[in-house]
């Protein structure tokens, strides 16, 4: 048995390895159980980590930092990628609301934060370092540690005490999250009430009956040209004949066209055309193919990698093979087959035409499969190196003289963001399928807990039980949980912002991945992640500066 307790207990590479593992396993299947019908999932790796900590096990702190920073870093940028497809159109469509939301929580957090501190005459260090565990931001520890140290570079005693109080409040930030979105779900739970399909979906089919004579005898690219709007007419049927219009398709009365649109476009498209047949097109149990005798409905893969940020319109399919696309499913979501749409590998386009046409098409798109097993390590491997290179460049603030830095968690989620986004441009081939994606972020958000766990368990106990440390308690909580009601409530009631988005945004403002997955399992599609990363990258920034700012104005 003493190899065992030599393997277990001597600080080497086998040992972390083996304790990071154990913690991991034992804490990931604490997580499935329920209580009081709530699973709190990857989040009870944390537990098992302080309690791995409080009995005992101690890892090298070299290699505990280099597991729980990497493992950090592999699930912000993950994240990222994740997400950065549809980043930019959520921030046209909602995010400025969502980030001006962000801002309020933030701005609130700090007011409660010196509202306490002048209250309970409690150091101001103490309370940064609970306000940092929270709103579980550990690079807004780090920079109120620095401030501190630059404001009194003696008071090694009010830093330490800073880092304990973040371990105190972390847990209570997590729990506070996660019961803040228990209570916001039962709230706004008339949002949780879309199918599956729909809440994935952001295309919308309809049969519309031409019957404006402002359309009549025009061609669907001079009907189009001034219109401010993207939808793809799939079929059109004249005197019971069908077809797939082109651009120089003249459109007559009483034809029925059968139009892909976002659902917000519906009524115009009404006004443009005329009257909507009562048919339900968007039915999940729709056979296309036998719609018609002569159309079929295929679906092809872009596995190409000539065709990364390619724009749809500029390959001219439909004239050259007289076939329509109509939808193109990304990441899961279908979007609009809109001509300045651009390709990314891995998308699978929704192809209506003859079926030989079809093969043709699918020869230049790639199609193939199994290209998609194999994914592109260079681009995760690049971002990685581009995300720390952002994350430690000093960003000057004028009247400062310490400059601030976006950190290990702001670099990388930013340019996993910007790769997810725009990386197809520029030939750089992001795809990954979901399930390895999700697989690394769980692999790092799980490695990152245990790892936070072991270094908080040591004192954590023997600060909790005590008079000062029970005052900790209830202080963490409440920063971590009304905050968090007072704006959600307000977004939801107010501001009129869905279940989904509302969490996930709150989620990004409170740096709070473990509650993100928690989230992510009450809703059946990826709205929380778009809005966690939607906000996450000005909420963090902004958590680092005021943590400085705080401490160097209020000495």
């Amino acid at each position: 048995m003493d190899f065992l307790k030599e393997i277990l207990f001597e600080p080497t590479v086998i040992q972390a390895v083996i304790v990071l593992s154990i913690v991991c396993a034992i804490g990931l299947y604490l997580g499935k159980l329920k209580f009081f019908g709530i699973s709190l999932g990857v989040t009870f790796v944390f537990f098992t980590g302080i309690l791995a900590g409080h009995f005992g096990l101690r890892l090298n702190k070299d290699m505990l930092d280099f597991a729980q920073n990497f493992g950090l870093i592999i699930f912000v940028y993950t994240l990222g990628l994740q997400v950065g497809p549809g980043f930019f159109s959520s921030l046209k469509k909602g995010g400025v609301k969502l980030n001006l939301l962000s801002l309020s929580l933030v701005f609130l957090g700090l007011t409660v934060t010196l509202v306490l501190h002048w209250t309970l005459k409690a150091p101001l260090s103490d309370m940064m370092g609970l306000l940092s565990g929270a709103v579980t931001n550990t690079p807004m520890l780090g920079a109120a540690q620095q401030a501190l140290l630059q404001i009194r570079p003696e008071d090694s005693e009010g830093v330490a005490r800073m880092a304990l109080a973040c371990a105190v409040a972390y847990p209570l930030g997590v729990v506070g999250m996660i019961v803040a979105i228990i209570f916001l779900r039962k709230m706004f739970a008339r949002d949780l009430g879309k199918p599956a399909h729909e809440a994935m979906d952001k295309t919308y089919v309809g049969e519309y009956h031409v019957s404006n004579p402002a359309v009549f005898g025009k061609t669907i690219k001079e009907i189009m040209h001034p219109l401010d709007m993207h939808f793809v007419i799939s079929r059109s049927w004249h005197d019971g004949k069908v077809s797939i219009p082109t651009s120089e398709t003249k459109i007559r009365k009483n034809d029925h066209l059968l139009i892909i649109s976002g659902k917000g476009d519906v009524d115009s498209i009404k006004t443009i055309f005329g009257e909507q047949e009562d048919t339900d097109w968007n039915r999940p149990d729709i056979d296309w193919n036998a719609i018609d005798s002569l159309l079929v409905s295929k679906h092809v893969l872009v596995t190409n990698v000539k065709m990364d940020g390619v724009k749809l319109g500029s390959l001219r399919l439909r004239n050259a093979y007289g076939i329509n696309i109509t939808r193109v499913n990304r990441a899961g979501i279908n979007l609009v087959a809109s001509p300045s749409l651009r390709l990314q590998t891995g998308d699978k386009l929704t192809i209506v035409g003859e079926a030989k046409a079809i093969d043709n098409c699918g020869k230049i798109l790639g199609n193939e499969a199994k290209e998609l097993d194999n994914p592109n390590l260079i681009a995760i491997f690049i971002g990685l190196t581009l995300g720390l290179l952002l994350g430690s460049i000093p960003i000057m603030i004028p009247g400062m003289s310490m400059p601030i830095k976006l950190g290990l968690a702001g670099g990388p989620i930013i340019v996993g963001i910007l790769i997810g986004a725009f990386g197809p441009r520029f030939h750089l081939t992001t795809y990954t399928t979901q399930s390895a994606n999700l697989m690394m972020r769980q692999f790092g958000i799980t490695t990152y807990l245990a790892g936070l766990g072991l270094a908080s368990g040591e004192h954590f106990f023997e600060t909790v039980f005590c008079r000062e440390g029970l005052l900790w308690v209830v202080l963490g909580f409440a920063m971590a949980l009304v905050p968090v009601m007072i704006i959600g409530t307000i977004a939801g009631k107010f501001f009129k912002v869905d279940y989904a988005h509302n969490v996930g945004m709150l989620c990004g403002c409170m740096a709070n991945p473990m509650a993100l997955n928690y989230a992510n399992t009450t809703v059946k599609g990826d709205e929380p992640s778009v809005a966690y990363a939607t906000v996450y990258p000005l909420a963090i920034f902004l958590r680092v500066i005021t943590a400085q700012l705080i401490l160097l104005v209020f000495p």
